[in-house]
């Protein structure tokens, strides 16, 4: 330390260097207090820079280093470059707005910093996507950068070179083994080796896997992450991490190098336990078929009665049952259904009804017990199903159809997952097309299904009433239509789920209509508008429009009970144009109270309670600007 300071002035702490050479040595701080004194008398600003400081891992030098932190001269500056947080007060520091601080996030490659290295300083020319992919690979990671433009470099097929950068290329893998993995000690190597199988990972996920008790799940990886292991958090309580892509891949090359595969294939159970315990059901499947345990992960995807497929793991399930020979498929013939409503979940039709029916062979001769007629009920929801879709009459509306079955049938237990699909999805009322025949075939597998299935089975009971609505509408059969369309509404609302009640109502609501009873029909299309004012489902325009005909149509009153004021007038303009309270408040300088008791005032004017009934009523009453007069 003293030499790098005499490059700034050639006699610094020649007194100390004297002392030093004749041991034994006085107290540390009398030591630099003596060159500090120094330092305090030099004119201008300076750095001092600490390389690699994670190698001075002793308590003597982190005692000097305190001690110069506390007395820094004004114009001394202290960098340290380190693969670890240092044992200073760096929580002091940060507080006291003493502290900059560069990491990870903050060191690795950007999108355009990539590409001017990559490009403009490795002249390597590559294209956008390439460099994307780089980027990707990489993670940002300036070393991993530059081992990939050094792998690149001079090579005529850059696309095929690229994918080939993971954790057993041959220079990221002499790197990260000499400058990562070989300098931790041997318990920590046994677990990184041991938990690389796991895509995240937390402290108790890791005891489970690692089965050490010297060893501390979570205190390893805070530690791992204190020592900017190629460790990433995924949350801000530090309770979930990720190995980096490409370090992982090392990890999971030297873990098939070093154990055989039925330890590996124990680690995966015991991840598949932990996974299972926690309630990850689809993370215990998928480490469950990596451990090549059928009964596990069979009882896995059944799923309780909703199988996983209808949860969101439809391609590891597809992939799974597709690699099973078929003798294994016949020993559980709830695989062979599964099987079947898998390939319709993804849209290849032709293969569902073979496997239907070997979900039948199967089963011949089988005690008809309850799990069995459930079965059974399954296959008839899956065929009705399928029925449905060939009277869409196109792929992209038997696309639909079915999304709009799988998503409300699992719904209940995954509500979090259904909106980007119900934004996409509508009312198929109105949309199928075929001869009656078809429509037969919907119906009588509908009514099996519910005579089969399971009494407590309510998301697909409820799934198989709505088609069976659905169909007994299209063919004029309006009293068991109904019948249908209220066991949809009763079971759908038991279960909070306010979509498929929704499609009901509307359902009842053209039903209504086409045996004019119009009130009747007014009320269905109001009420299914109330129970959908929150979702975002083409089926309330579906709503809209026939609580618009109905009025138009001459049901209620085209009188008010008292007219609506010019101020009035004014808001509902407004609120037709989808303007928020506030947003109102805003354009009429009004205070949002008086925004919000306008509103109420309104509502009991039209005889509604919620904005779209607002709209609807008004506009059958020609109350808004640009609305066609009735005749």
């Amino acid at each position: 330390m003293i030499c790098s300071l005499q490059t700034l002035k050639a006699d610094i702490g020649e007194g100390v260097l004297t002392v030093l050479q004749n041991p034994p040595y006085p107290p540390i701080e009398s030591i630099f207090t003596a060159l500090l004194n120094e330092l305090a008398a030099l004119p201008t600003p300076f750095l001092l820079i600490f390389d690699d400081y994670h190698a001075a891992k002793s308590k003597p030098v982190e005692d000097a280093v305190r001690f110069l932190l506390d007395h820094l001269p004004v114009q001394m500056h202290l960098v340290m470059t380190t693969r670890e947080d240092p044992g200073i007060p760096l929580a002091r520091m940060r507080a006291q707005d003493q502290l900059t601080e560069l990491r990870a996030a903050d060191l690795k490659f950007t999108l355009s910093e990539s590409e001017d290295f990559l490009n403009r300083i490795r002249g390597l020319n590559l294209s956008k996507d390439q460099i994307i992919s780089l980027e990707s690979r990489t993670e940002g990671w300036a070393a991993g950068m530059h081992l990939a433009a050094i792998s690149i470099q001079g090579a005529q097929d850059a696309d095929g070179r690229i994918p080939s950068l993971a954790g057993h290329h041959p220079f990221v893998l002499d790197y990260l083994v000499e400058e990562v993995l070989q300098r931790q000690p041997d318990a920590v190597q046994t677990f990184l080796l041991r938990t690389s199988i796991l895509d995240r990972l937390c402290g108790s996920l890791c005891d489970a896997v690692v089965l050490d008790p010297a060893i501390c799940g979570k205190t390893t990886l805070l530690d791992l992450e204190r020592n900017n292991l190629f460790i990433v958090p995924l949350d801000n309580e530090r309770r979930w991490f990720r190995y980096h892509h490409l370090f992982v891949e090392l990890l999971r090359k030297r873990l098939r190098e070093s154990f055989n595969d039925s330890h590996i294939e124990e680690l995966h159970r015991r991840a598949s336990e932990w996974y299972e315990h926690n309630g990850f059901e689809i993370e215990a499947f998928s480490h469950a078929v990596e451990c090549q345990d059928i009964d596990r992960s069979a009882r896995l995807l059944e799923g309780n009665g909703m199988p996983l497929h209808l949860r969101g793991a439809a391609g590891i399930s597809l992939s799974w049952l597709e690699s099973l020979p078929a003798k294994e498929l016949d020993a559980r013939p709830a695989l062979w259904v599964m099987y079947g409503s898998v390939l319709l979940l993804a849209g290849r039709l032709t293969g569902v009804e073979q496997k239907l029916r070997a979900a039948e062979i199967a089963l011949a001769g089988a005690e008809q017990d309850i799990n069995v007629r459930n079965l059974i009920g399954l296959i008839a929801a899956t065929r009705a199903t399928l029925a449905s879709l060939v009277l869409t009459g196109h792929s992209e509306g038997a696309e639909r159809t079915l999304q709009t079955f799988e998503v409300d049938m699992l719904s209940t237990v995954q509500s979090d997952k259904t909106d980007e699909l119900v934004g996409r999805i509508a009312p198929v009322n109105h949309g199928w097309r075929g001869g009656n025949h078809d429509v037969e075939t919907v119906i009588v597998q509908s009514r099996r299904a519910q005579a089969y299935l399971r009494p407590d089975n309510i998301p697909v009971r409820t799934a198989a009433a709505w088609m069976l609505g659905v169909a007994l509408q299209r063919l004029g059969a309006y009293a068991d239509a109904r019948e249908a369309y209220h066991e949809v509404i009763t079971n759908s609302l038991s279960m909070r789920h306010e979509l498929m009640a929704v499609m009901a109502l509307i359902g009842l609501g053209q039903i209504e209509e086409a045996e004019e009873r119009i009130s009747s029909a007014a009320e269905c299309y109001q009420e299914a508008l109330r129970l959908g004012d929150d979702l975002p489902h083409p089926a309330l325009h579906e709503a809209k429009l026939g609580l618009e005909r109905v009025h138009h149509n001459g049901i209620k009153s085209s009188s008010l009970i008292e007219p609506l004021s010019q101020r009035e007038m004014e808001v509902l303009e407004l609120i037709a144009k989808g303007l928020s309270n506030k947003e109102i408040g805003e354009k009429l300088f009004l205070a949002l109270d008086t925004v919000k008791g306008y509103n109420r005032r309104i509502y009991e004017k039209l005889q509604v309670h919620r904005r779209t009934e607002a709209i609807a009523r008004a506009a059958a009453l020609n109350l808004l600007p640009n609305t066609p007069k009735s005749h």
